[in-house]
């Protein structure tokens, strides 16, 4: 007789965890790094100096054609991909379906809070919240489906390139001839430059709202991840050599060349009228979705070949924040505030190029918490913010497991 329990199980043990996803968000957390300290020191969405010179001009072209918009559709496929690991791992412990989608739910409407505290206290682009949102109707309508439901990810995305393919055409009609004043098209955002953590707050409580509104349609990414966990992609990389290896040069060269001019623009290199700007905004922006699937094949490729030479220090300290990607990602947001609101130490404009300011942060605070997770992980500890979501998720023992499952290794 089936009983409808919460969960058959507590939360992923370490010996189940796949190596390429770990380490994966661990890696990209650094281009997270980047992309929002950027923001935060220019106040703007994105995040970037129109008026570069020197080797400024080339951190602006690698900035739009690797990072911009490039590296959170990385997180959205892992995010898919998580949610149906973690269903799956309940069926197989003999959680009904009832109390597997119960378990999500749970999980999900979590995020959204987690997401809400975030935003509010700490960074107006959130994507907690919106993740909870996708993953609540990932789990009411998609998840569960056949083969046959699931395909319609790869239609999408086939529309997408075609997309970027008409776009690709008309910036090249356009841009013949084409000079003028034209500019990389930015947002102002007033919680970033407000005088006082007061105004900060009453400012990313109006801007929450709009900017997880505006990031729902990257469910289709999250879907693509549910599809490639029901093919075990990540998992077994040795099966899926050619996918993963088509995918990498594709997605990323997609990525790239559809960044290329926007990011040669802002760096100066060439000169367009607006209306061919706004062209090139609109290309970099549905180019950069294929950075996630790009970047994550590279990972499968390198996560077969590490599987074969064994995982050095290097590896393990960066799967080891990857392991704790939700703890590393609030990490950052609480160092931007500290480290460069105007009513804290508002260090962005005080070292002469905040380009190169922006640079240099951005990184250290992602060394820092690679090591901070290291040591956490020697230690058997899990990152705070699990920590939370899971006892939030599968209750008060949770934790309990969780310890146990890292001293047993």
């Amino acid at each position: 007789m089936e009983t409808d329990r919460r969960g058959a199980r507590g939360p992923v043990r370490r010996a189940e965890r796949a190596l390429a996803p770990d380490l994966a968000r661990g890696s990209m957390l650094l281009l997270i790094a980047l992309a929002n300290i950027a923001g935060v020191v220019f106040s703007g969405a994105p995040g970037a100096d129109m008026s570069p010179h020197g080797l400024e001009r080339v951190v602006n072209l690698l900035m739009f054609t690797l990072v911009d918009a490039r590296a959170y559709p990385v997180f959205a496929i892992m995010f898919g991909y998580g949610l149906v690991q973690l269903s799956n791992r309940q069926l197989a412990a003999g959680a009904s379906e009832g109390a597997v989608r119960t378990v999500l739910l749970r999980r999900n409407a979590w995020l959204v809070a987690f997401g809400f505290a975030h935003a509010t206290l700490l960074y107006f682009g959130d994507f907690l919240g919106a993740y909870g949102i996708v993953g609540i109707v990932m789990t009411l309508l998609v998840l569960r489906r056949g083969e046959r439901v699931h395909r319609i990810a790869l239609l999408l995305w086939a529309l997408s390139l075609a997309e970027v393919l008409v776009l690709g055409a008309l910036l090249a009609r356009a841009w013949r001839g084409s000079s003028g004043t034209g500019t990389v098209a930015t947002e102002h955002i007033n919680s970033f430059s407000a005088p006082s953590y007061g105004q900060s707050m009453h400012d990313r409580l109006a801007e929450w709202p709009a900017h997880t509104l505006s990031v729902l349609p990257f469910i289709m990414i999250v879907w693509l991840g549910a599809l490639a966990a029901r093919r075990r992609v990540l998992e077994q990389p040795s099966q899926h050599l050619t996918l993963l290896r088509w995918t990498a040069v594709v997605g990323l060269g997609i990525a790239i060349l559809g960044g290329l001019p926007i990011a040669l623009l802002s760096a100066g290199a060439v000169q367009v009228d607006a209306s061919t700007a706004s062209l090139m905004s609109l290309l970099t922006g549905v180019a950069g979705m294929f950075a996630g699937p790009g970047y994550l094949a590279v990972f499968g490729l390198l996560a077969h070949r590490l599987m074969r030479t064994g995982r050095g220090p290097v590896v393990l300290a960066l799967c080891a924040l990857g392991q704790r990607s939700l703890s590393g990602y609030l990490f950052q947001s609480a160092a931007w505030l500290v480290l460069l609101a105007p009513y804290t130490l508002a260090l962005g404009h005080r070292f002469g190029s905040p380009t190169y300011t922006a640079l240099v942060l951005g990184a250290l605070v992602w060394l820092a918490s690679v090591f901070i997770a290291s040591q956490l992980d020697r230690r058997g500890c899990r990152g705070p913010a699990e920590v939370l979501l899971r006892r939030l998720t599968y209750g008060p023992t949770s934790s309990r497991h969780s310890a146990e499952s890292l001293a047993n290794g």
